[in-house]
């Protein structure tokens, strides 16, 4: 009986096989370099980069000048004029609306927002002020202040939040002073009042 004799309807060559195995794991070896060069993202991650953020804000579309100032320890200071000292960096002067605009072909683009970021990216101890400044009127209208200190390693925590109005050009106020100890920790939050401005032009 030929019933186990059956030959194959084709002819298995070796070298067709090479080929094939050769082309799988050129496959896989072409999909893990996908992977790796692309890793997937990971959704919701905040890779901190400082310490402390503290955030001054005014009206929407108010085109008064407000500026923060910034003392820290050993006599570290930050305003327009010098955004960063040390540890502490003044991300952007906002200038009301004189820099809140953008012409984008030939229209043009306004934001907003009056803001400008302090960050403190290190827990030097020593006690931080936190002053304003109404820089510059362009109404000659009284100007409410949001100020916002949160503290944002390892979690978000809000030290202080408050709103202080300046009157004219030329007022400054302290916001805010905080002191950090040693160990990191902050206190002494108050509102003692200090110049920075003056103290730095007299």
């Amino acid at each position: 009986m030929a019933l186990f004799n059956h030959k194959p309807d084709f002819e298995l060559d070796p070298f067709t096989d090479l080929i094939f195995n050769a082309l799988l794991i050129f496959t896989f070896l072409f999909l893990m370099a996908l992977l790796l060069m692309n890793p997937p993202a990971k959704s919701g991650v905040i890779d901190a980069k400082a310490e402390f953020i503290v955030t001054v804000s005014w009206p929407d579309n108010d085109p008064n000048d407000i500026d923060v100032w910034a003392a820290g320890p050993g006599g570290r200071q930050v305003w327009y004029m010098r955004p960063q000292d040390g540890l502490m960096h003044i991300d952007r002067d906002d200038r009301g609306m004189a820099n809140d605009t953008q012409t984008v072909d030939g229209r043009v683009i306004t934001n907003p927002l009056n803001q400008e970021v302090l960050t403190i990216r290190g827990r030097i101890p020593g006690e931080y002020t936190i002053n304003l400044n109404y820089y510059k009127s362009e109404n000659n209208q009284p100007v409410p202040v949001n100020v916002y200190v949160a503290e944002v390693n390892p979690k978000l925590n809000v030290l202080h939040y408050s709103t202080v109005t300046l009157q004219k050009q030329g007022d400054e106020a302290t916001a805010v002073r905080f002191s950090i100890l040693p160990d990191g920790s902050v206190t002494g939050i108050n509102q003692i009042q200090t110049s920075l401005v003056k103290a730095l032009f007299k």
